[in-house]
């Protein structure tokens, strides 16, 4: 058997067991998770708190960590109100995940971690980050280049748990080679893959992005129960609409998603997408935010004067 037939056949193998994950909790309230979610403004980014009606342990979804561009001072404000949640609701941290390395804010993993505990988990191909960036920013032998910086890498079709939640890792690339999707109960965490319906999907010009693997991705992740909630990692909110949102469904983004709705041949996709990255500037944070990131969210080792440096090539 070739190996793209090994890989699809792998793939649906996870995709089944994803589905039947999702099924399960339709099925059974116990299984569906409550999701508490915080938007950071300034970034354009949602971070979520997962936990079960049956236990008090919980998952954070992308924190981030407040960043001064100008003055390079970092503060904790949106973490601290993340922290404050879950400390009132007496819910134990499970996991810290990353649905991949940002390249638009910082994560708070470390600061939250060090206050409330937690495995820090992203997926397995962090690595192809660390080493695509390790040689950008000239980052030296003592960065590790292994993933060894987290606590767990996970695999395409990695089951796991958050308290009594059943919970699957999909491997989603094409925005960044590391990007996952992680599906707990009903509700699927799926990064930068899809925005709301009426903004689209993310970019595919980082280096390790590809257009033709999002656009599968992102069907993968539309083969799930239409029912499905999906939570974003950011929203930008089109001109006409209100206010921020980064909750949908699976059947919303197939029937209503402006890029990439039932329909839309990949070839399609590939071509409007690879256009309009074309035209795109670079996020603002994206030299801070790669540097801390692929260091599971530590700043580079001090210099010889006790300072901490951030590169810019």
């Amino acid at each position: 058997m070739s190996a793209d037939r090994i890989t699809d056949h792998h793939h649906e193998h996870a995709d089944r067991r994803a589905r039947g994950v999702v099924a399960r909790a339709f099925g059974e309230v116990t299984k569906r998770p409550g999701v508490r979610s915080f938007f950071d403004e300034a970034t354009n980014t949602a971070s979520h708190v997962v936990r079960g009606s049956a236990s008090r342990r919980c998952a954070v979804i992308d924190s981030v960590l407040d960043y001064d561009a100008a003055s390079g001072r970092t503060a904790t404000e949106a973490a601290d109100e993340l922290i404050a949640f879950i400390q009132a609701q007496r819910l134990e941290v499970e996991w810290i995940l990353e649905t991949h390395v940002h390249a638009d804010h910082l994560s708070a993993a470390p600061y939250i971690k060090e206050r409330l505990g937690g495995a820090l988990g992203i997926g397995w191909n962090v690595r192809v980050i660390q080493d695509i960036f390790g040689k950008v920013f000239n980052a030296g032998t003592e960065f590790q280049r292994d993933g060894s910086q987290f606590d767990e890498l996970f695999i395409d079709g990695e089951s796991f748990t958050i308290g009594g939640l059943d919970a699957i890792a999909l491997h989603t690339p094409g925005h960044t080679p590391d990007s996952m999707t992680y599906v707990v109960g009903d509700a699927a965490f799926i990064g930068d893959t899809l925005f709301m319906p009426d903004y689209g999907t993310a970019r595919a010009d980082f280096p390790g992005g590809n257009a033709r693997a999002l656009y599968r991705s992102a069907r993968r992740v539309l083969s799930l129960p239409g029912a499905t909630r999906l939570f974003l990692c950011h929203d930008y909110k089109v001109p006409g609409r209100s206010e921020f949102r980064w909750e949908t469904t699976v059947a919303a983004e197939r029937a209503h998603n402006v890029h990439i709705h039932d329909g839309v041949s990949e070839d399609e996709f590939v071509r409007m997408r690879t256009e309009r990255d074309a035209k795109l500037g670079m996020p603002k944070l994206i030299l801070p935010s790669v540097q801390v990131n692929m260091r599971a969210g530590e700043f580079p080792p001090a210099e010889d004067d006790g300072q901490t440096y951030l590169k810019i090539p």
